[in-house]
């Protein structure tokens, strides 16, 4: 069973109801440290994977660099929350909210726990979140983000010449 997180509903539950304090599942294990699924979800799926990427240029702390695919990672253990980043990037693709030290421990899920899962799909905006055993339909707009995890989201694509 995986969780699919439609992430274009949950962007406008949070313009509807800014002050919502939204579940997160957590990402055990990837590199740069644990990270919430929507962070690894923007940066996978709707960063623009600028070249010259002015967020990774301002850090003060090094704590952004690309990976293998160009995608931005952040070295949670490295940012100190400057939010440099977020002013800085040209497409709002950084967020405030990805920067929350002190996160409501009641509101945190891990997916790879079924019984957790279901909590966390309860604990979301109505229509942003279920259980199912489909897989990614690209066409749909529903993309892998890891073997427990699929997103609904609208890919940004970069066409090369």
């Amino acid at each position: 069973m995986k969780v699919l997180i439609d992430m274009i509903a949950l962007r406008a539950a949070m313009i509807r109801n800014p002050a919502t304090e939204l579940p997160e599942a957590l990402c055990h294990g990837v590199a740069g440290g644990m990270k919430t699924i929507r962070e690894l979800a923007t940066f996978r799926f709707t960063c623009r994977r600028c070249e010259e990427a002015p967020c990774i240029a301002v850090c003060p702390a090094e704590a952004l660099e690309k990976d293998d695919e160009g995608i931005i990672m952040r070295h949670t253990n490295l940012c100190v929350s400057c939010k440099s980043c977020v002013t800085i990037c040209p497409f709002g693709t950084m967020m405030t909210d990805f920067f929350k030290h002190h996160r409501n421990r009641d509101l945190l899920y891990d997916l790879c726990d079924h019984e957790q899962a279901r909590k966390f799909v309860q604990a979301c905006p109505t229509g942003t979140a279920r259980l199912t055993s489909e897989d990614e339909k690209p066409e749909e707009h529903i993309y892998k983000l890891n073997e427990r995890v699929l997103i609904r989201d609208y890919m940004y694509v970069t066409f090369k010449e």
